[in-house]
């Protein structure tokens, strides 16, 4: 049976991708959510020591909604798989400090495209990022490096334990409790 130009079972194949890319997406979008947010608030404690107003709170969740779907394009061109082979720290390493670099171009892209929207030449949008000196940029993406590595721990953890165990162990409980059928009772 077909239904709109489909064979049977392609159909949940294909609803099945969908809603498993959206899982992705959401994650990879709650996470950079989190940490643009948390960027912006230590962005504006240290300028209000300065008696300079920010408030660009807005920008966590636009950047955060880009960037996340840049991370699953860039994963379905399996990008950061070149260490996939190795033990799980040199992929986190990896994907961590490759996807810092991307995000830091994406900014300096976003930047110059405001600032020409804004009238500005090219040279003038470029962003000063870590306040505009080579170390500051290596410093700038250090943090961004670090900030990620929790996530792409959790998930390359997850990939060599198997589909849903880590998920599984972290949301329910103890694995060796279940394997071994001595589960304690949940406290409620």
């Amino acid at each position: 049976m077909e239904i709109s130009g489909f064979k049977e079972g392609e159909t949940r194949t294909l609803q099945g991708k969908i809603r498993h890319q959206f899982r992705e997406f959401l994650a990879m979008f709650l996470y950079l959510w989190l940490l643009f947010a948390l960027f912006s608030w230590h962005e504006a404690i240290v300028l209000a020591k300065h008696d300079i107003d920010y408030k660009p709170f807005g920008l966590a969740f636009i950047n955060a909604f880009v960037l996340a779907k840049v991370m699953l394009v860039a994963e379905e061109l399996r990008l950061g798989t070149r260490f996939r082979k190795t033990a799980p720290i040199f992929p986190v390493l990896h994907k961590s400090l490759l996807f810092a670099i991307i995000f830091i171009c994406f900014n300096v892209a976003e930047e110059i495209i405001i600032g020409l929207f804004k009238g500005q030449t090219v040279a003038e949008s470029i962003p000063r990022i870590g306040g505009g000196s080579p170390l500051g940029l290596v410093i700038a993406s250090l943090i961004i490096t670090l900030a990620l590595i929790p996530f792409f721990a959790f998930r390359e953890i997850s990939r060599v334990m198997g589909k849903g165990v880590l998920e599984a162990l972290f949301l329910k409980g103890h694995a060796n409790d279940r394997a071994t059928g001595t589960e304690k009772p949940v406290r409620q």
